[in-house]
């Protein structure tokens, strides 16, 4: 999120709205899976959900369809999936402990709100239904089973005066209820997302071993509309007329930005994005760059209707249920993210969350709908699939030399990438022999335990309402899963960590979650510089960097790319930020407009360089340097609203953690093999 600010909150929208009660009056017993745990351990899951189904009166498909939507069959050892869900029925479990170390004080009405919200305590909803306890539901695998299918059973009790459906299209409705949504479009995407699961089938084995398979159903046609028995109320802002860009399959609607003049006698003085007319004039969208909003959804809205906040978005997702929300059309330019260059060619994408909690927030709602929107750009826009043109805010670098450092870093070390490309269908994998000469980095989210720690300072942020999180510094994620590979100085863990010149103009990289310069992000390709038994070192930042990747526990996968070396007889070569075309493009009357000199010049950043025998992986093809303009308000500067295009051309590389440009005169381009 590229703001003035972020304010660390938690609130959790769709849950301020009660649900329907739950029916009580179930008789339940136990369940034993020990013959099926001693005959195949591997399928201990699937016959939980077998025993559950069969005890509750619940399909055994429509059980299994709605886990593996919500986690995938996903128990994480009883540890929070995401938003205070817990097991691979994502019962949730919010504790005034959440709310307190999330910075929430009991002075803001959404403390009590929550703490009394049904949707934030299914699982001591399913607790009592089952006569246990929160704590066996949320720890115990197969109570945890056992108690998503007396919910399911419950609320379509609820809804069917007491009997249970008779067809697995009549279980719909439920379905669309545990989503835990207050809006019908959602609670019905959800059930969408379930139906979808049930006709194509699922099969995977989950992070913890367990084999499961669900047999593919046809001729489903539940009836829709069964969702309005459930007797939702839409909590959302008021909507826009304007029809949302987004694909069907997903629940989308619209809330404008703040497009205003602030002050009548000034018309360069708006907020909070520039309009423009992409693809066309040569201004095309070339990449989707991934936020966190270091703040609640609903506060996300509030600020991007906020002018003075100067920041936007085009699109902001709900970490509960995964509504989108678009704010700004994918034709106009959303400032999200501090370098020109980079948000003038991009669809800038919110996600609810916040980096420094790592996955908490990534709700699996979150994760499909957030695919499904970028995989609907992409190919309307003709977007690569790949890491190079779908960034996270932390990929792309600081638009000015003081920038650099200070840019943001989320979606941070707790998205997983890995698990997005696989969503997106254009899985990280290895499309070369090994002992190819290029890599990317593949360590595997849920299996890469990387300690990390935290510290800000938040007396910036009092510049807006609203509770402010005192952090105890340092704050410390302990062997938490991680889409990143730590970088040394020698193939050794006793190595210094790598250092960012820009970051640590002295001494060594650190384990902070926002010290970019020494983490290698999954999905990014880098040229092999040396390898060693058990390391591999890549060219990284103008550094030659270590990481470990052993036979046993594999952190990268060969992949062929086309590659830049500096031109024969260079010892070093340039490194710039952006991108901007050279001062002759600009006519004369819209340079003395600007004050009489050419704005925006194009200069190398002062701390990069690539030295001779150094390679960097290209995006793609060069492209001509430009340099998009809006003025006034109203568009009537010289020139407004103009994309000046240099006859330069620079490829895209992927430099350090974050991507860069080189000019095509400075360097040769190796093919692929």
């Amino acid at each position: 999120m590229h703001h003035p600010l972020t304010r660390p909150r938690r609130g959790r929208t769709a849950a301020l709205v009660a649900a329907m009660s739950l029916l009580a009056g179930l008789s339940l017993t136990a369940v034993t899976t020990a013959d099926a745990q001693a005959a195949d351990p591997q399928s201990t899951r699937q016959a939980e959900f077998t025993a559950a189904a069969a005890e509750f009166g619940v399909p055994a498909p429509v059980l299994e369809a709605v886990s593996f939507y919500e986690t995938r069959w996903e128990d994480h050892a009883g540890q929070e999936n995401a938003e205070a869900g817990y097991g691979p029925m994502n019962l949730t479990d919010l504790t005034a402990q959440d709310l307190d170390g999330d910075g929430l004080t009991t002075a803001s009405p959404r403390y009590a709100d929550l703490l009394k919200a049904p949707a934030e305590h299914t699982a001591a909803a399913a607790a009592a239904l089952l006569g246990t306890d929160t704590a066996t539901v949320r720890g115990d695998e197969a109570q945890n089973i056992r108690g998503g299918a007396a919910l399911l059973a419950s609320y379509a009790k609820g809804y069917g005066h007491g009997r249970l459906p008779k067809t697995v299209d009549g279980w719909y409705a439920a379905a669309a209820r545990y989503s835990q949504s207050t809006e019908d479009s959602v609670a019905q995407a959800f059930a969408d997302g379930v139906w979808s699961a049930l006709r194509t089938g699922e099969a995977r084995t989950t992070d913890d071993g367990q084999q499961i398979t669900l047999a593919p159903l046809a001729g489903l046609h539940p009836n829709r509309s069964d969702v309005r028995k459930l007797g939702l109320t839409d909590v959302t802002p008021p909507e826009s007329d304007q029809q949302p860009e987004c694909p069907k399959s997903v629940t989308c609607n619209y809330i404008p930005g703040a497009y205003t003049l602030l002050d009548p006698d000034d018309l360069g003085d708006y907020g909070s994005h520039d309009i423009a007319d992409r693809p066309n004039g040569g201004l095309d969208i070339r990449y989707i760059t991934l936020h966190t909003t270091d703040e609640t959804y609903d506060g996300t809205l509030d600020l991007f209707r906020d002018p003075t906040y100067f920041a936007g978005a085009n699109y902001v997702v709900r970490s509960s249920d995964g509504l989108i929300t678009q704010m700004t059309p994918d034709k106009d330019i959303a400032w999200d993210s501090a370098n020109r260059s980079f948000y003038q060619h991009s669809i800038g994408i919110e996600q609810e969350a916040w980096a420094t909690h790592g996955g908490a927030w990534f709700s699996e709602n979150l994760y499909r709908s957030t695919a499904q929107l970028v995989k609907y750009l992409a190919a309307k826009y003709d977007i690569p699939l790949d890491r190079a043109h779908i960034l996270g805010h932390d990929n792309i670098p600081g638009g000015t030399e003081t920038g650099i450092a200070t840019q943001h870093w989320d979606p941070g070390p707790g998205w997983d990438w890995e698990h997005f490309f696989d969503l997106l269908g254009a899985p990280i994998r290895a499309t070369a022999a090994q002992g190819s000469d290029v890599v990317a980095i593949k360590p595997g989210y849920q299996d890469n335990k990387q300690t990390t720690t935290y510290c800000d300072d938040v007396q910036g942020y009092k510049q807006f309402p609203g509770p402010y999180r005192s952090f105890d510094c340092p704050v410390t994620s302990s062997d938490a899963p991680s889409s990143f590979v730590p970088l040394y100085t020698a193939p050794s863990t006793d190595a210094p960590l790598l250092a960012d010149p820009y970051l640590h103009p002295t001494g060594a990289g650190t384990d902070a979650m926002n010290d970019w310069g020494d983490k290698a992000p999954a999905g990014e390709q880098y040229v092999v510089a040396d390898r060693r038994p058990g390391w591999t070192a890549i060219w990284y930042g103008g550094q030659e960097a270590w990481l470990q990747d052993t036979a046993k526990h594999p952190t990268t996968v060969p992949v062929t790319a086309e590659r830049i070396v500096p031109k024969a007889g260079r010892s070093t070569i340039p490194v710039y930020t952006t991108a901007y075309p050279e001062a002759s493009v600009y006519p004369a009357d819209f340079v003395a407009y600007e004050g009489g000199t050419a704005p925006r010049p194009q200069t190398p950043a002062k701390k990069y360089t690539i030295a001779a025998g150094q390679s960097y992986v290209a995006a793609g093809p060069a492209v001509h340097t430009d340099s998009y303009f809006a003025i006034n308000y109203d568009g009537s500067a010289p020139h407004d609203r103009t994309d000046f295009i240099g006859q330069t051309k620079v490829y895209e590389i992927v430099y350090n953690h974050r991507m860069a440009f080189v000019s095509a005169d400075d360097v040769d381009v190796v093919p692929a093999k």
